[in-house]
């Protein structure tokens, strides 16, 4: 098994290698990697198992921010087919191949950005995430985080499935190279770009918290995923 110090050492290398490779805006990203993507991401399948296992089955109403072309959803309306379902996402293309997959299905989708979509108030019984919010710095995840909150119904669930940092060395790295590069390039605050900024779990642990949440259940996968389970408590 590899260690802390051999993965560090492995992704000094690769940021090295590619430290000359521009950022790309993440719609564009996805969009010219959709026809591998769903390949690409079934790395993460017994995470998808585990995901779709966590959420309550009496969830009838979802929120699912950067949704893609619904991998998690495939398992989630495997095991309850009633579940009326919102994805968000950037990518239209990738919003094509989610509604193409489950034309069946209670979906509604929206090709925008979930930091300033409107969620509503007290109206979902689940929110949920995988593998999206990686991208974003804490001081944006924060306020979302709240917003997921209050979105909520009482006793509703925040399902997050994301790549946590394996140490405070990682994420700072990482985030120093993201800041670097969007320096370098001109790149305005409010564009999005692909790059891997995780935080550790203890970090993004503090930031659901602060939100108000109750930490329930948190899940490290072999597949290289955490899953994180967080309740809105009963007022």
């Amino acid at each position: 098994m590899q260690s802390l110090e051999e993965y560090l050492q492995g992704l000094k290398q690769w940021l090295q290698d590619t430290k000359d490779s521009p950022l790309e805006e993440m719609s564009d990203f996805f969009t010219k990697r959709l026809q591998g993507y769903e390949e690409h991401m079934s790395v993460w399948e017994e995470s998808y198992r585990m995901f779709a296992e966590i959420l309550p089955l009496d969830c009838r109403k979802i929120l699912d921010l950067g949704c893609g072309t619904g991998l998690e959803l495939d398992r989630i309306w495997k095991r309850n087919p009633d579940i009326e379902v919102t994805g968000v996402d950037l990518c239209q293309s990738m919003l094509d191949k989610l509604r193409e997959k489950h034309s069946d299905q209670q979906l509604t989708i929206v090709c925008e950005d979930y930091f300033q979509y409107d969620f509503g108030s007290g109206k979902w019984d689940a929110v949920i995430s995988f593998e999206s919010l990686h991208h974003f710095l804490p001081e944006r995840k924060r306020a979302l985080y709240r917003k997921i909150y209050e979105s909520l119904k009482a006793g509703g669930i925040f399902l997050l499935g994301d790549y946590i940092a394996s140490c405070d060395e990682e994420e700072a790295l990482l985030r120093g190279i993201y800041l670097e590069k969007r320096k370098q390039s001109g790149i305005p605050d409010e564009r999005f770009v692909h790059f891997d900024i995780p935080l550790t779990l203890e970090h993004e642990t503090e930031l659901i918290l602060g939100a108000g949440f109750v930490i329930e259940k948190v899940l490290d996968n072999p597949d290289g995923a955490t899953l994180i389970a967080a309740g809105k408590k009963w007022q």
